[in-house]
């Protein structure tokens, strides 16, 4: 239910373009009963969705390359395509820091080889620690769709509430920093060769599909 009801809410946003440069586009929505916008990230990336899905579950680096992470851990692999992990996000002083546990699951569509990682936050599972606010309610979607083996077109939505006395102003005015640094480190972390010669039994890049924009 939750995943239906993530792409039900997402799908009826009207998205605002809020950054285009360097090939990545940021978009801010209103989402409906919270003062936090949604944000939805656009690009080309020369990539197989292996290559990204590769570095997506290998959250224990996620602090290399994700915005603000101070650390990031694996917390259960359920199968190679479905794992649970914590992560604390580094707030700026005075603000408290910010953690959650998120589970990720992959799924591929066997005629359009369209990848979709979902990844909500979960509650429990890592006790709350002092000082730090758990986020409890986040909800991220990764849209691999594959161009051909070696270009792919990937869309990120995500809407997080990050609890606490943080004004949701402050969260808004960050809004497209954070996915337009995150975008760029991808684009890096690709290109490493632990990604780049990555192979899963469970994502198959394709032929060509759809068009470049």
């Amino acid at each position: 239910m939750l995943v239906l009801a993530q792409t039900l809410v997402f799908g009826q946003n009207a998205w605002k373009l809020n950054t285009d440069k360097e090939g990545i586009k940021v978009y801010t929505s209103e989402f409906a009963g919270s003062n936090v916008k949604a944000i939805k990230v656009e690009c080309e990336m020369d990539a197989s969705a292996t290559q990204l899905v590769a570095l997506l579950m290998d959250v224990n680096t996620s602090a290399d390359w994700v915005y603000r992470t101070k650390s990031c851990k694996l917390i259960k692999q359920v199968s190679p395509s479905e794992l649970y992990y914590y992560s604390e996000v580094n707030m700026p002083w005075p603000v408290s820091n910010r953690d959650f546990v998120a589970h990720l699951v992959v799924s591929q569509n066997p005629v359009t080889k369209t990848v979709e990682i979902d990844g909500p936050a979960v509650p429990g599972m890592v006790p709350e620690k002092k000082g730090v606010v758990r986020i409890d309610h986040s909800m991220g979607k990764w849209t691999i769709i594959p161009i051909d083996p070696d270009h792919i077109r990937v869309e990120y939505t995500l809407h997080t509430e990050p609890g606490g006395s943080l004004p949701a102003w402050m969260v808004n005015m960050f809004a497209a920093e954070g996915p337009m640094q995150v975008f760029k480190a991808i684009k890096i972390q690709l290109q490493k060769p632990v990604y780049r010669d990555a192979t899963l039994s469970y994502i198959d890049n394709g032929g060509r599909v759809y068009s470049k924009l």
